[in-house]
């Protein structure tokens, strides 16, 4: 199966502590890869060295076969790597159509002119618009993106992830600080993504039923190594896993 990513022997650390440990792993393309581990593990650390927040100490990262270890988050994004983050990343005083129409535009390489007529960008609405049904915000679109609740920022970002017609998205625990009422709908967003088949999607999830349902591959990270990977039933039978992670914590929900 063909890899997107490539990650070979990647490292990093800060001062004495090693937060990520020569991990080498292939992300098939077209797939959707969950990366668990309890706190400490180095998961959102690996994620920042994928997107560029961060570069490793050592090792290096190929995206469809380029080195793109020393690239920046920016050139990263229109190679067509996107990134959410744990905390939501929209513009707050902008409405919520107007927070994916310049997602929209800013893909198209048009820059707003203050003296263009708005018919101008019409097409760029249009798009926004579609991409808000995907996640259904389309009832919102005129609401100031700041007045939307905590779940809806989440799919608002997704819609902008979308618009930039990344190739890989990179879920940071897209769930968190959400409602048990809000979570169901952010799920079915994520699924119908999947469902599509044109994306790759990178997780990282606290929740097993949500990793169970999803995965087609998963990672297990523990203190900054790839401890296992498999498919999500190999990972529930992996006796390693279940001593070094999954043991007391998740007994319950693994049953």
């Amino acid at each position: 199966m063909a890899a997107i990513l490539e990650i070979t022997d990647l490292s990093i650390a800060f001062g004495g502590h090693t937060a990520v440990n020569r991990i080498s792993v292939r992300i098939p393309e077209k797939k959707f890869t969950s990366i668990i581990g309890p706190n400490g593990a180095g998961k959102t650390t690996l994620f920042n060295l994928l997107s560029g927040q961060l570069t490793p100490t050592e090792g290096q990262i190929f995206y469809k076969g380029q080195d793109i270890t020393k690239q920046s988050t920016t050139k990263r994004a229109r190679m067509g790597i996107g990134r959410s983050f744990q905390i939501t990343n929209v513009f707050p005083n902008l409405t919520v159509l107007e927070n994916v129409r310049l997602a929209v535009q800013s893909q198209a390489k048009v820059r707003y002119q203050m003296i263009a007529h708005f018919k101008h960008y019409k097409k760029f609405v249009d798009q926004a618009m579609l991409l808000l049904e995907r996640v259904y915000l389309d009832s919102k679109a005129e609401l100031l993106a700041a007045n939307l609740a905590h779940g809806e920022k989440r799919k608002l970002e997704l819609a902008m992830l979308l618009a930039l017609k990344t190739d890989i998205l990179l879920l940071d625990e897209p769930t968190a600080g959400m409602s048990l009422d809000e979570v169901p709908a952010i799920i079915e967003v994520i699924k119908n993504i999947k469902a599509e088949e044109d994306r790759t999607i990178v997780l990282i999830e606290h929740k097993m039923d949500m990793i169970m349902d999803l995965s087609d591959e998963v990672l297990v990270l523990f203190h900054g190594e790839l401890l296992a990977k498999g498919t999500p039933e190999e990972i529930i039978e992996n006796e390693t896993v279940q001593s070094a992670y999954l043991g007391g914590m998740y007994d319950e929900q693994l049953a």
